[in-house]
């Protein structure tokens, strides 16, 4: 295997220039860069990213940690941190930890000894005090779930998600309006829930609430949801779910008690995903900028990671909005 040496020894100059062109450095001279890159290709020289990182004090390396990438909202995040990432020349190290805090504490722990040089989390909210503990050492970004204020975080407005889900379903002739939500301990759900209660409080309506201490947050979710609200209730003729996943449990569970959706009762859903405007009943939903919200968080943290250590911005606080797309399900 090639070493830095040989690319020195062809193309007749010392190791540090080598090193210089091949770390862009300004102070050498073009054709001189020009032989080395030519020596580089003969070789098939491969730089040691590893030892060259551990000199700099940097392996642009970022770790991505959600509770499941299967998730829409996190999936669409990813892929828009991997953008961001990418061509600001940075790899990223994805784990899952299956929305458990036992798994997501192991999971930090061995982030926080491995060569990463900052962290994008969406958290469980089990482990704030080790995630505080990281970002003393590397910087440390929330995304989606915003547990603790003094950390930097990219999210969306829960709160007024809810709220104007239930006005936008009150618009449409409903006054009987359910939440289908999830454990107020995950800042998401609380917030819409926090939504949800004002909005029901100003219009004088009755607050149905609906939830599962469940991991199972998908189709599966949504289906038992709805046969546990229509076998609870009486009268219900507009639903709130948090995602579009859910919602197609929703719909199934409607169908099969032979329940028209919207002519009897209108769905809405919160985080609305793509796949949503191709069901058979298409879904209006708030639609989250999942890729913007990975994008500024990648920008936000690689610009806490590429600071000096005398300069470290404070912690950045955006928060972004979603957008109602109408649709079929409610009407």
């Amino acid at each position: 295997m090639a070493t830095l040496k040989d690319v020195a020894a062809l193309a007749h100059v010392d190791v540090s220039t080598v090193s210089r062109a091949l770390n862009n450095n300004s102070n050498v001279h073009p054709e001189t860069k020009a032989r080395i890159l030519a020596a580089v290709k003969e070789l098939s020289y491969k730089p040691n990213v590893l030892a060259r990182g551990l000199r700099q004090g940097k392996l642009n390396t970022i770790a991505v940690v959600v509770p499941k990438i299967t998730y829409s909202i996190f999936s669409q995040v990813a892929l828009g941190i991997e953008k961001a990432a990418s061509d600001k020349g940075y790899a990223i190290i994805m784990v899952n930890t299956g929305n458990d805090g036992d798994v997501e504490k192991k999971s930090l722990v061995k982030l926080r000894n491995s060569f990463i040089d900052g962290m994008i989390i969406g958290a469980t909210g089990s482990n704030s005090r080790l995630i505080r503990d990281i970002n003393t050492e590397i910087p440390v970004v929330q995304v989606v779930r915003k547990f603790d204020p003094l950390l930097s975080c990219v999210d969306v407005d829960y709160t007024d998600i809810g709220y104007k889900a239930v006005w936008n379903l009150y618009s449409k002739g409903c006054r009987k309006i359910a939440l289908i939500n999830s454990s107020l301990s995950l800042t998401p759900y609380e917030n819409r829930y926090t939504g949800y209660k004002r909005a029901i409080s100003e219009l004088d309506l009755e607050e149905i609430v609906i939830s599962k201490d469940s991991l199972l947050q998908g189709p599966s979710y949504g289906y038992e949801c709805t046969l546990k609200l229509l076998d609870e209730y009486d009268g219900i003729d507009g639903i709130m779910l948090a995602s579009d996943s859910q919602s197609m449990g929703a719909l199934r569970a409607l169908k099969e008690s032979h329940i028209s959706v919207p002519d009897q009762i209108k769905l809405l859903s919160m985080t609305g995903i793509q796949i949503g405007s191709m069901l058979e009943t298409s879904l209006t939903s708030f639609e989250l900028p999942g890729e913007e919200i990975g994008e500024e968080a990648a920008l936000m943290l690689i610009r806490a990671i590429e600071s000096s250590k005398n300069d470290k911005p404070p912690a950045r606080h955006l928060t972004l909005s979603a957008q109602l797309i109408e649709r079929e399900s409610t009407g």
